[in-house]
């Protein structure tokens, strides 16, 4: 069974920076793609970013061009790079695998959620 363990979140101020990780174990990531999810207080969970097999990436249009998703498969690692930060990014924030198909992603439904790391942007 897989794990995946998240951590860098943290609070922070409109306009700053936060880099999260998400360390897998139990699986490869390199076997799949990859993708960083977040749930406000009282709303849905929503597909923040994504990384395929091939590495393309794709983003919600809510961040594109502020956050950057990648990985690292020497430290089986997915980090998300999070730019100029706003408070409607305040969030927990979840890492998880699947595969993509004609450019949607569809996670591995067997796989739990991590207990995810909390994002609050706030002056």
């Amino acid at each position: 069974q897989v794990q995946l363990v998240e951590s860098g979140g943290g609070l922070v101020q409109p306009g700053g920076s936060l880099r999260l990780s998400c360390v897998a174990t139990g699986s490869s990531i390199r076997l799949y793609a990859m993708a960083w999810y977040r749930q406000a207080p009282g709303k849905q969970r929503e597909l923040v970013a994504t990384i395929t097999i091939s590495r393309d990436t794709n983003y919600a249009d809510s961040v594109k061009g502020r956050f950057t998703i990648s990985t690292d498969n020497a430290k089986n690692t997915v980090y998300l790079q999070m730019n100029t930060l706003k408070p409607e990014d305040t969030a927990v924030y979840y890492c998880t695998r699947g595969t993509t198909y004609r450019g949607t992603f569809y996670r591995v439904t067997d796989d739990y959620w991590g207990q995810g790391t909390q994002v609050t942007v706030s002056s």
